[in-house]
């Protein structure tokens, strides 16, 4: 039974974008884990792997954005110094005007982008354009998935910031939607394209921690103010009444995502079982009634209980007998991390504390390496990517420049007819911990819940990911002679950029730093 808090798309909505009911809804009952099986319906006539499906290859990508507000309206000039944004999408029209502006502020595109914000369903109109290649998503999580759903119904392929959703019917939905539409529905998990998670990542391949057996990642962030309580979630602060509606471990993807591609997981191992713990929750409720910035009017009280414990541990298993620790707290008064961490047979790293212990490198005085040589190691493992992008990273921001990486190497992908680095399977596995999680909790103890294998059976064979080599490119080599307009690519050194406000220096992501922090996204 759908929840009354669940966006759930009229009949009239569906007709006109061209979803069937119950495709839409998805079955009765569906998605009730089980401990001894996982929910795995069979494929449909016409519905065929994703897996290692290449983008047709585009001489210029054209997009549309849906969402321009607290993420989606700082990522607007990046996908601009990329791409053509031919549309954009929100339900509050300067938004809408804002981004225009700012895109043709730019001076690399001659028509402006058609704004849609006549309403909620106003994107229906904008997916049905034929001069859009991808869209991307970036609003509140309800509406992820018929938004991305119906992107590929109207042939086109869909980023979505996170989750793609949080209910394990509509997951599945997606997979199977892209399966049979053959368009590509990916998370744009931009943690993955840290430079520190990249590196991580190389010395993996290189073989520095011998055989990876365990690793953990998470999202702990104070996000009470201003994302919670404050204006950032629009409309009616969404964000914070999630934690009213399910107890789960809603956010897992960032620290899921670099752990996950480290260990390769679909692609010679998978997500088997998983079984969740959560605190109680209590520092939402104290914070309303203690902060006098919440006053009150505050459409917080008028919330339902919350119900969705403060801090969240789960723990994944793995088919080859290996594990992840996944955490999520943005409730508790908690300085950022992502905790980060991988132990192999040869060594361990931790992000976070900026420390790794390697004996295949020699160390074997129970002493991390720190500092100079914790920097000097990871040198050694920069990810190409880096390096060829960073004058522009620096320039488009965005968590250390990681979010423009991101924006780039996916545009670059689908103009080279490559294969995503992040493709429909992991963004599913990503985010089934989130329904799985719940069901996990609901027992009251700890119960293992089985993961479905989104895959079916293809994540035994190994396929490419973040270990590819650098392409080659004509459009860099024209833009490093021509500039940026008419190449798709920004000129490196232009100063043709802006965006969001970056991290202080100290927390970028560059070669001696920390790592970026991230915004309530």
């Amino acid at each position: 039974m759908a929840s009354p808090h669940r966006y759930v798309p009229s009949r009239r909505d569906l007709l006109r974008s061209g979803i069937s009911l119950g495709a839409a809804t998805g079955v009765a009952g569906a998605g009730a884990a089980d401990a001894s099986a996982a929910w795995e319906p069979p494929r449909a006539q016409g519905e065929r792997s994703m897996v290692n499906v290449p983008f047709e290859g585009f001489e210029n990508v054209r997009v549309g954005l849906i969402g321009l507000g607290n993420r989606g309206g700082s990522q607007d000039v990046r996908w601009g110094a990329v791409s053509t944004v031919t549309a954009v999408c929100d339900i509050r029209p300067e938004r809408v005007s804002r981004t225009i502006g700012r895109i043709m502020q730019q001076g690399f595109q001659d028509v402006e982008p058609v704004g849609y914000s006549a309403g909620e369903q106003d994107f229906l109109k904008l997916v049905q354009r034929d001069d859009i290649d991808l869209i991307y998503v970036a609003t509140p999580w309800e509406w992820h998935y018929p938004q991305a759903r119906a992107a590929m119904e109207h042939g086109k392929h869909v980023a979505v910031e996170l989750p793609i959703s949080p209910h394990l019917e509509e997951i599945w939905s997606l997979v199977r939607t892209s399966e049979r539409t053959r368009k590509h529905c990916m998370l744009l998990e931009n943690v993955n394209y840290f430079r520190p998670e990249l590196q991580m990542f190389n010395m993996v391949q290189a073989g520095l921690f011998g055989e990876v057996q365990h690793g953990s990642g998470g999202y702990v962030h104070d996000l009470r103010w201003p994302y919670l309580f404050g204006g950032a979630y629009h409309p009616e602060h969404w964000r914070r009444r999630w934690q009213t509606r399910m107890n789960a471990l809603h956010y897992p993807m960032h620290g899921l995502g670099p752990v996950s591609a480290a260990m390769g997981i679909n692609r010679g191992d998978r997500f088997d079982e998983l079984v969740a713990v959560a605190s109680l929750p209590k520092a939402l409720a104290l914070f309303r009634e203690e902060d006098p910035r919440v006053t009150p009017d505050h459409s917080s009280w008028q919330d339902k209980p919350y119900i969705s414990g403060d801090r969240h541990t789960c723990f994944v298993t793995t088919a080859r007998g290996r594990f992840i620790r996944v955490e999520h707290d943005v409730n508790s008064p908690h300085p950022y991390t992502r905790e980060t961490t991988l132990t192999g047979t040869r060594g361990s790293i931790e992000l976070d504390n900026a420390r790794v212990y390697l004996e295949s490198l020699g160390h074997n005085d129970h002493t991390w390496r720190t500092g100079s040589a914790y920097t000097a190691i990871r040198q050694q493992y920069d990810h190409w990517l880096w390096p060829l992008l960073e004058s522009l990273a620096d320039q488009y921001g965005g968590h250390g420049g990681g979010d423009f990486v991101s924006i780039f190497r996916l545009v670059q992908l689908m103009r080279l007819g490559m294969t995503p680095d992040i493709d429909v399977y992991d963004s599913a596995a990503w985010c089934s911990v989130i329904p799985l999680s719940h069901e996990s909790l609901r027992s009251g103890r700890l119960r293992p819940v089985k993961v479905p294998d989104f895959t079916r059976g293809h994540w035994k064979e190994a396929r490419p990911t973040f270990d590819r080599p650098q392409p080659e490119d004509p459009q860099l080599r024209a833009a490093s002679t021509a500039g940026r307009r008419g190449t798709g690519i920004i000129e490196p050194g232009s100063s043709e950029a802006n965006g969001d406000a970056d991290p202080a220096p100290a927390a970028r992501g560059g070669q001696g730093s920390g790592r970026p922090a991230q915004d309530g996204q």
